[in-house]
């Protein structure tokens, strides 16, 4: 055979002679290897026309090794190497030997694959030099004999019952999470394998628990108030039970269990190695020999698994001990996995618990802040009548003492009177005040729409607000921008009055003496834009974020000079929210600041209300919505309303199913991916038979800027998805019937 001897390899020469008692170890080691061994001699190929010289190879993850003959100079030697590069070598050159027999290839590089790429497990090692110096020696001896094959037969056939038992019980442990039924299963498998008389599961009490030192110097307490037998399995009825027997079902009740029993216990026969007390509680409980292991559980001894043989001594053997402690740590890991399991579900129930319980909690203060909002809107009621009518008393009496007194006044007396009828004046308006912010923010609040005259409005805020600009020394002035066929608008006009009023107070309090303050007016696209300008104090960057909050004041400092509750601002963007429209402010401290209101056109809900309800008489309507609840909700709506709606995901591909489907409407969300939106207006306005179709945006909630881009783009209005079911589909069927903006 060719030699595989090299630099760095290390090998055995030995006498020829000895190679079938070699061989024939290698095979016997087979058995004792764990896992899967690979076996390969020359009688594998002995069919072939070459001559072959005798070799056995043996390889697995654990242990390898390689005996061959071979001759050098006419003289047959043999060798024996456990190097993994020289058994590599050998199979690498035994590979290519056989070039035209495809299986032999295969079986070689099946057995070359299963090639240690480290040492060998020292305890396999020394167990097969043991054998190989018995084999030989024996061979030495005419009289003595090699052990039967069937005895090698046997090995194996129990090395794979005990392999496809643990499978077994591997198996069931990860499929279920039932501890009682892996345990009591595993239990009465192990005890029919082992063919033992009784087979228990010895359970530690959960506290205290037993930790493990590895100390050999202190012993572990005494099972006797520790716990007790959980589980068993019994070969025949004959056999009694000790199942809940807290003491002598171990077998060990009357001493302490040594730190040795942490590796397993093995007593052959109890009459020779145990002390009388010991043997008459075993015998109690018929134990006559047993073998014990314990179960630890994440460094924690849980219990003991012991076996017993109860009607004659038994001599243990090393490959039971050995069964018997991997099925102790299997065990160990399906009892891990049921505490585990048990947290698990622990915490959900708590979880739940506390669910439930804030659910309530929740709930009690939904009802708490519903009796409040009652309490608060009767108190307002209250207010109203209670407050406001001695008020206007006080107003109206002190005004009359002014203008017509019974006798002549002195100063100090009119100037009390003039304090009289101010200070009511001032508390009327901050009564006022709190109660259409409340009214409002609500949500009770409707527009009381009307058509009125955008350059009148202008004159009669300036009216209005002319004696406090004079009072305070500021310049108040206005720039109208607006051409006369478009001065008419439609709007609340006592909330635009209360918007202009609220910015050009504000403006005015907080401009110095000399300052200016101006009110600008112009017209865009079905929509009207407000700006007040001042050069007051400004506001700082960090203050403008809390501008709108209500009875908010910026700084402290101007309590004591700027009068106020802090709810004008507040009330005027809630006005402008009223009329979809947006506010906005741009400041710089020490320089003054600009307030810009834009508010849309309500001309199509005006004339809608003055005329009576028009009729649905359905249409196609194209809806390119990328959220499904919103999709799903306004599908619904509009197809309860007798319009025939077709919805779209993505709005790259609209374009042409809305050429092919004619809808009278386009509804598109602005919140889709890659200015989705966008794009598709554009393309609607530009492509000829589409420019007709009226668009509408569906917009998030909130006020935006970016309202007045589509609309500047070709869309015919926007909606917010904010809006009740009626008051959206009563503005879709306004604006399918009219040219008018929403």
């Amino acid at each position: 055979m060719m030699p595989v001897s090299a630099p760095g390899i290390v090998e055995q020469t030995l006498p020829s002679i000895v190679y079938p008692q070699l061989s024939a170890s290698l095979v016997n080691m087979v058995p004792f290897i764990p896992g899967v061994a690979k076996l390969i001699t020359n009688a594998d190929f002995e069919d072939t026309s070459e001559e072959s010289q005798p070799f056995t190879v043996l390889t697995s993850k654990s242990f390898s090794a390689l005996v061959y003959q071979t001759s050098e100079l006419d003289n047959a030697t043999l060798k024996l190497t456990f190097d993994p590069n020289a058994i590599r070598a050998f199979l690498t050159q035994l590979h290519q030997r056989y070039p035209q027999h495809p299986s032999r290839q295969e079986y070689i590089r099946q057995v070359t694959a299963r090639q240690a790429h480290k040492t060998n497990d020292a305890k396999l090692q020394s167990q097969f030099t043991l054998q190989a110096l018995s084999t030989i020696s024996l061979s030495a001896n005419p009289e003595a004999t090699l052990p039967p094959p069937p005895i090698a037969d046997a090995v194996l056939h129990q090395s794979v019952a005990q392999d496809r038992l643990l499978n077994q019980i591997i198996t069931r442990i990860h499929q279920s999470l039932e501890l009682p039924v892996i345990l009591s299963a595993a239990l009465e498998e192990v005890r029919h394998f082992l063919q033992v008389d009784r087979l228990i599961i010895y359970q530690l009490s959960p506290t205290p628990a037993i930790p493990i030192h590895g100390d050999d110097q202190s012993p572990l307490p005494s099972p006797q108030s520790q716990g007790s037998v959980t589980y068993e399995a019994l070969a025949s009825s004959e056999i009694s039970s000790v199942l809940n027997h807290p003491a002598k079902a171990c077998g060990l009740a009357a001493v302490d269990i040594p730190p040795s029993a942490l590796q397993g216990l093995t007593i052959p026969d109890i009459q020779h190695t145990l002390a009388k007390d010991v043997r008459d509680s075993l015998q109690s409980i018929q134990v006559r020999a047993l073998l014990l292991t314990p179960i630890v559980v994440q460094s924690e001894l849980w219990g003991l698994l012991i076996a017993h043989q109860c009607w004659h001594p038994r001599q243990w053997q090393p490959e039971e001990q050995t069964l018997l402690k991997q099925v102790g740590e299997h065990l160990a890991i399906a009892i891990y996995q049921a505490q585990l399991y048990d947290q698990v579900q622990q915490q959900t129930q708590t979880l739940e618990e506390q669910v439930t319980q804030r659910t309530q909690e929740l709930q009690a203060a939904l009802m708490a802040a519903q009796s409040a909002n009652q309490a608060k809107s009767d108190f307002l009621a209250t207010m109203s009548h209670e407050l406001r009518t001695p008020l206007t008393c006080v107003i109206g009496m002190s005004a009359t003492l002014l203008r017509w007194s019974l006798g002549p006044l002195t100063d100090k007396q009119r100037s009390c009177l003039q304090t009289i009828h101010d200070s009511g004046e001032h508390l009327l308006e901050l009564i006022n005040d709190i109660l259409d912010f409340s009214h409002v923010q609500s949500g009770k609040a409707t527009l009381n729409l009307s058509e009125f005259s955008l350059s009148a409005l202008m004159q009669q805020i300036l009216q209005v607000m002319r004696d406090k600009a004079d009072a305070h020394e500021v310049k108040l002035k206005a720039k109208l921008k607006i051409p006369r066929d478009r001065d008419r608008f439609v709007a609340d006009i006592r909330r635009v009055q209360q918007i202009l009023i609220s910015l050009i107070d504000n403006a005015i309090k907080f401009t110095p003496m000399g300052g200016k303050v101006t009110l600008r007016i112009w017209v865009e696209t079905n929509t009207v834009i407000f700006q007040v300008e001042d050069t007051g104090i400004g506001i700082s960057p960090s203050q403008q974020p809390h501008l709108f909050e209500k009875f908010k004041q910026l700084d402290t400092s101007y309590h004591r000079t700027y009068d106020g509750a802090g709810l004008g601002l507040a009330l005027a963007q809630q006005c402008v929210t009223l009329h979809q429209g947006w506010i906005d402010v741009s400041s710089v401290e020490g320089q003054g600041s600009i307030f810009t209101v834009q508010l849309p056109n309500q001309s199509a809900l005006f004339y809608q209300e003055e005329t009576s309800a028009v009729s649905l008489s359905g249409g196609r309507i194209v809806l390119i919505e990328g959220n499904e609840e919103d999709a799903t909700f306004l599908c619904d709506m509009l197809t309860a309303a007798n319009y025939q709606v077709i919805w779209m995901v993505e709005a790259s591909a609209a374009i042409d199913q809305i050429r092919l489907l004619h809808p009278i409407a386009v509804i598109v969300d602005t919140q889709l991916p890659a200015q989705g939106c966008l794009s598709l207006i554009r393309r609607l306005r530009s492509l000829s038979g589409t420019d007709k179709i009226k668009i509408i945006v569906l917009t998030p909630e909130g006020v935006s800027k970016d309202h007045q881009r589509y609309l500047s783009l070709g869309a015919d209005a926007y909606l917010l998805k904010s809006l009740k079911p009626e008051d959206l589909l009563r503005k879709v069927e306004v604006l399918l019937k009219s040219a008018s903006v929403i």
